[in-house]
């Protein structure tokens, strides 16, 4: 089969949930024996770089504003696409499924599959034209699509009571490492201990709550600091909002964007890593902390409560004080909330493996097409690395 992605920013993912999700996937599809193409912008990934791990890339440009970059991009993507020889166009996002209808009509033999991540309309950083139009999004991404897929089951159900359709599930997924995680790059870079740190990951946007987990640490008696990875997304004004906010504690370290070897020794020595977020797709950052067996605080929204399964802390979206309090607790007992770590990486092994997911996303795919386009399609079994 021959594969375009179509609406994530690129890869190597370098911050962004889809991001994250379309790498993980596209590079097993391509182990699979796939023929995969990713559709770029240049401000994220290289413009000279023409592979990633046996996965095509094409970078075509995009107007690089906060309104415009996701959906000039998509309108040139789409069209580059209409002329290439591919099987199943999959767009990520509801933003970028306003676009699936033009496919289905002047690509009538291609398959067209959208993954709903997220109620993007929900964000606050957008005005009141950019939630209509993600509104609109969202009924093009269950009308169009041949297949709508639904990352969380709440999204699903979400699907099937607004839109009258039936999204299939397939959820997002962590890669599980096998080998031990140390700690030298964190020593070095930022002085942290391993298990005397609370840490965020999170696109600093205020739907991700972080204002929120700044008041309830500011509350806490603790030698713990607080420490948040990530940078604005077009939200300059909200990052000055917390740097404010932190300004008179110098134990609430942001360390901007973090990736690679260091995002992930920050995530594996974590005391505790907390999701405060007000909306939710299924949170590949809670995924991730649950991956490495750290304590894990979530807010109560559906997505984080289906995520974590009873194998971690909750606390009232929106609410400092009860956060304040599930912190002191968490803090106050180290051996039940490593109980909750290794329930909670116990939990992503069963639920929440790449190596499932590529595969049930690989058979939605082939259920799609024609027989006549399946036959010689040759697929390798995907690795367990």
């Amino acid at each position: 089969m021959k594969i375009a992605f179509i609406g994530q920013k690129g890869i190597p993912a370098k911050f962004g949930g889809i991001e994250r999700h379309v790498e993980e996937l596209s590079v097993r599809l391509s182990a699979a024996g796939q023929r995969v193409f990713v559709y770029c912008r240049p401000w994220y990934t290289p413009a000279d770089q023409f592979e990633y791990r046996g996965v095509h890339l094409v970078n075509l440009p995009s107007i690089h504003t906060k309104h415009l970059d996701a959906i000039s991009h998509t309108f040139f993507a789409t069209i580059h696409a209409l002329f290439q020889p591919y099987d199943i166009i999959h767009y990520h996002g509801v933003g970028p499924a306003l676009l699936a209808w033009v496919p289905r009509v002047f690509k009538p033999r291609c398959r067209v599959v959208v993954t709903f991540h997220c109620i993007d309309r929900k964000h606050q950083k957008w005005n009141w034209f950019v939630r209509l139009a993600l509104r609109l999004g969202e009924w093009a991404a269950c009308a169009f699509a041949h297949q709508t897929i639904a990352v969380s089951q709440t999204l699903q159900h979400y699907c099937r009571d607004v839109y009258e359709t039936e999204a299939v599930y397939i959820p997002n997924g962590v890669p599980l490492s096998l080998s031990t995680i140390g700690s030298t790059l964190i020593k070095q870079q930022f002085g942290l201990e391993p298990n005397r740190y609370i840490l965020a990951v999170s696109r600093l946007v205020r739907h991700k709550g972080i204002h929120h987990l700044i008041a309830a640490y500011q509350s806490l008696t603790t030698e713990l600091p607080l420490v948040i990875v990530g940078g604005s997304a077009f939200t300059d004004d909200y990052v000055s909002e917390l740097q404010l906010m932190a300004a008179n504690n110098s134990q609430i370290r942001f360390l901007g964007y973090q990736e690679g070897a260091v995002l992930t020794e920050l995530f594996a020595n974590a005391a505790i890593f907390v999701q405060p977020s007000e909306t939710e797709g299924l949170p590949i950052t809670l995924l991730e902390a649950m991956s490495y067996g750290r304590a894990t605080i979530a807010s109560d929204i559906p997505e984080n409560q289906e995520t974590l399964g009873g194998c971690g802390l909750i606390f009232r979206d929106r609410d400092a004080g009860d956060l304040a309090k599930k912190l002191a607790y968490a803090l106050a007992q180290p051996a039940v909330m490593s109980q909750f770590g290794a329930k909670a990486k116990q939990r992503v092994i069963r639920f929440y493996r790449w190596e499932d997911i590529t595969q049930q996303t690989e058979k939605l795919y082939s259920r799609l097409l024609p027989e006549s386009n399946l036959a010689a399609v040759p697929v390798r079994k995907i690795s367990e690395g």
